[in-house]
């Protein structure tokens, strides 16, 4: 979609979020007198902060109702195309396509259900590097942007053919995507957000866009021993490059193999990715309080992440939270890679909670019967994990306290998102957070409820 195809087309912006936001400042700034249409089911007519000239007001429950009326529809990524009638498809956009199709700089982007976030900021850094240390990269600007909360069309109006845009691209801004990046990342594809696609199948054809219009003078970075990246990087035109790594190292053997492309030299990319710190709630550790090592893993909102952590911090692991908003995950692997661990005592929240619990004791069920009454191994017998089902995070903290030993770890990674009784992972983290050094300076951790 070009800019210049908006000016005298009726356009409304379909979700006033942050990037709803920004795409509307970005309309303002190109059309001062253009009036928009602007439609979002959580505000209410009434509110009298958007009281903004030129701009129609379709909001509450019937907003929908407006996309009828309108040429253009620029949709943010929060609004699933599955609620959507089919008849307006042809006429929905979005800021991710606005901006491919309107960069002159490159663009490389990111993508996979887990470690986008990290991959992107680890290459961001190598470029940026570069551009400082290197004279043939004088006056090249490297931007972080995209689903890192960094909305895009606010860089478009001073970009230049030589800027670089690092991309992080979630499965929903890749959606209905008509053009794919000139280097393209493709880290890993787990079942996620399943209450948002129709299947999998459909949610991994979202991600497969960031490779299927690439050509031979592109770029695949892709993640070799996944199963399902490696069939969708049979099918690209670009000039494939393999990388391979355990969960917690794929970003870096990625964001290399990016640096290698733009021939920076390795001891910029060491040193670059020695020295970028974890981002926050991403297996961020908080500290060591009266012995005990907490960690904030609090994005690993699907089992695979939270068993990242798990291999990743290895058997000093004691005490796990989990468990969360609904979205019909399968946890079979996750309850046996915690039967096969150390781990002691599971704290569970709503939702998924209980279900997690259950796979733990079918997991045990199943290796006890393929055994046929043979003695149970150790690290098999279930009953030397203790549940306990909690609602807050106060009180999952004091058990933490209470049931972790000197030395050892507990892990928040709750292998589900955060919805069910948080605002989302970053409040989770942060009450986490908050939680532990609180009581870190009280003397109790003496709590009082039923398993």
């Amino acid at each position: 979609m070009k800019i210049s195809d908006l000016e005298k087309k009726r356009v409304l912006i379909l979700g006033f979020g942050r990037e709803g936001r920004d795409t509307f400042r970005f309309l303002r700034k190109m059309f001062p007198k253009k009036t928009l249409g602007i439609a979002d089911i959580k505000y209410k007519i009434q509110d009298t902060r958007y009281k903004i000239q030129n701009v129609r007001w379709h909001l509450g429950e019937n907003y929908l109702k407006a996309l009828k009326s309108y040429d253009i529809i620029i949709k943010s990524p929060g609004i699933p195309f599955k609620i959507l009638p089919r008849s307006v498809l042809g006429r929905i956009t979005s800021q991710t396509e606005i901006f491919f199709e309107n960069c002159p700089g490159k663009i490389v982007g990111i993508t996979g259900t887990k470690g986008k976030s990290t991959t992107s900021s680890l290459i961001y850094e190598i470029l940026k590097r570069e551009a400082a240390s290197s004279r043939r990269a004088k006056g090249v600007k490297t931007y972080l942007i995209g689903n890192i909360e960094k909305p895009v069309l606010s860089y478009l109006a001073k970009a230049k053919p030589d800027d670089v845009y690092v991309y992080e691209l979630s499965s929903h801004q890749l959606y209905n995507l008509k053009k794919s990046p000139h280097i393209a990342v493709l880290l890993n594809i787990y079942p996620e957000h399943l209450d948002y696609y129709r299947n999998f199948k459909e949610y991994a054809q979202a991600k497969e866009n960031i490779t299927k219009y690439q050509t031979k003078r592109d770029f695949l970075v892709y993640n070799s021993t996944d199963r399902l990246v490696r069939k969708i990087a049979k099918k690209s035109k670009a000039k494939r490059i393999p990388i391979r790594g355990e969960y917690y190292s794929l970003d870096k053997a990625a964001a290399k193999a990016v640096g290698k492309i733009f021939k920076v030299p390795s001891k910029i990319i060491d040193n670059a990715i020695k020295n970028l710190k974890h981002l926050p709630h991403r297996l961020e550790l908080v500290g060591i309080f009266k012995g005990i090592t907490f960690y904030n893993d609090a994005l690993a909102t699907i089992p695979e992440a939270t068993i990242g952590a798990l291999d990743t911090l290895g058997d000093r692991v004691e005490t796990i939270m989990l468990g969360g908003y609904e979205r019909n995950i399968d946890f079979k692997n996750l309850a046996r890679k915690i039967l096969e661990s150390k781990i002691k005592t599971v704290i569970l929240f709503p939702t998924t909670g209980e279900r997690i619990w259950q796979s733990i004791r079918q997991a045990q069920d199943k290796a006890f019967r393929r055994i046929q009454g043979k003695k149970l191994p150790k690290h098999l017998v279930v009953s030397r994990i203790e549940p306990f089902f909690v609602d807050n995070m106060p009180v999952a903290v004091k058990l933490a306290y209470r049931y972790t030993q000197k030395g050892k770890i507990c892990l928040l990674s709750t292998a589900s998102p955060s919805f069910s009784i948080f605002r989302d992972y970053k409040e989770k983290g942060n009450l986490f957070k908050k939680q532990v050094r609180a009581l870190a300076k009280e003397g109790g951790t003496k709590v009082e409820m039923k398993q």
